[in-house]
């Protein structure tokens, strides 16, 4: 089966993509860098010639609300048109645990656009949710540092690795279209301050969290459900302690 996985060379694409390999599938990883460019629709047709699947684990260079949104639309747009020329008979999309919930922030309203474009274009569609990743939880600490203080909502959070996500995404990516809505999530729920503060310590960080609930996560306030999965998610097995033990987890 040819699968093409566009953002094949980021975080996740590259691990799904070692993973759809493994299991003997044809897989194209592509990005701007290998001359497929979904905003300008460069490489498209070709790449998606005779594809079964098409993954966008793709993300934005800029998370400025017209710029993401922009990003989002276009290269949706494009990708689908692609799509529907080429007969692709299943398009996947990772998106966010919350999205719905986050109107308030402009990078989520491109997320609802993006997924609006996937649900209204015909194709039989999967549309993965996942909670927020551990690799990103030093960006999250850097994004909210002021001086030696982290100002981070208390609101929860229920983080997954970035590993469990892969093997999720490809289970799915080879799986039957579900024409709607997965989620997966980690195995522990906690509050984002405290989880930021935890992984602080563990990293030997004299940065001290500060919880705020005014606090925003992507220019949006959260309730403290807004980023954790609802019932019948997929809970992965990987938790905080043994990813941070593993080798290559950023510090």
């Amino acid at each position: 089966m040819k699968i093409v996985v566009i953002g094949g060379s980021g975080l996740i694409g590259s691990k799904v993509v070692d993973r759809l390999r493994a299991g003997g599938h044809d897989v194209l990883a592509a990005s701007p860098a290998s001359g497929v460019n979904t905003l300008t629709g460069e490489g498209l047709d070709q790449a998606l010639e005779g594809a079964q699947v098409v993954l966008d684990v793709a993300n934005s260079p800029s998370f400025e609300d017209k710029a993401v949104l922009e990003f989002f639309q276009t290269s949706g747009r494009n990708l689908l048109a692609a799509g529907r020329k080429a007969g692709v008979r299943h398009h996947l999309a990772l998106s966010v645990v919350g999205t719905d919930r986050l109107t308030e922030s402009g990078y989520f309203r491109a997320k609802i656009a993006q997924e609006a474009l996937i649900r209204e274009s015909g194709l039989p569609y999967t549309i993965v949710h996942s909670t927020q990743f551990f690799e990103f939880l030093g960006a999250i600490a850097q994004s909210a540092t002021q001086g030696d203080s982290v100002r981070l909502s208390p609101a929860f959070v229920q983080p997954i690795a970035s590993d469990d996500v892969a093997a999720a995404v490809a289970e799915y990516t080879v799986g039957a279209p579900l024409d709607g809505v997965v989620e997966i999530a980690g195995p522990e729920r906690a509050r984002l301050s405290d989880l930021v503060q935890r992984f602080l310590a563990a990293s030997k960080d004299p940065r001290t969290v500060v919880p705020d609930v005014h606090a925003r996560y992507f220019g949006a306030e959260l309730e403290d459900e807004t980023l954790v999965p609802g019932p019948g998610a997929r809970i992965c097995s990987v938790g905080f302690d043994a990813w941070f033990a593993m080798p290559k987890a950023p510090r």
